[in-house]
């Protein structure tokens, strides 16, 4: 399982979407990002699991205690 973590200044990260392979999870934050600010940093696309957010990390394991049956897993592009 892949975790992807949205966070912005003054607010911790928080899981936002799982998958089940870093290539989905790849192709899936190149999708979202609507203008690059810096590494993986920017502005993401509304209605994507990082909206709201100015950046994200990934992990193979769990980061935080958030629960990764609380968020979507394999997010696409067409369940906008």
């Amino acid at each position: 399982m892949h975790y992807l973590y949205g966070s912005k200044r003054g607010v911790p990260r928080r899981l936002v979407a799982t998958f089940s392979s870093e290539p989905q999870l790849r192709s899936y934050v190149r999708w979202a990002t609507l203008e690059e600010s810096g590494p993986r940093q920017g502005k993401f696309e509304q209605g994507s699991a990082l909206a709201g957010f100015s950046s994200w990390e990934d992990s193979i394991e769990p980061l935080t205690e958030d629960d990764d049956q609380a968020v979507v897993h394999n997010p696409t592009p067409s369940m906008l």
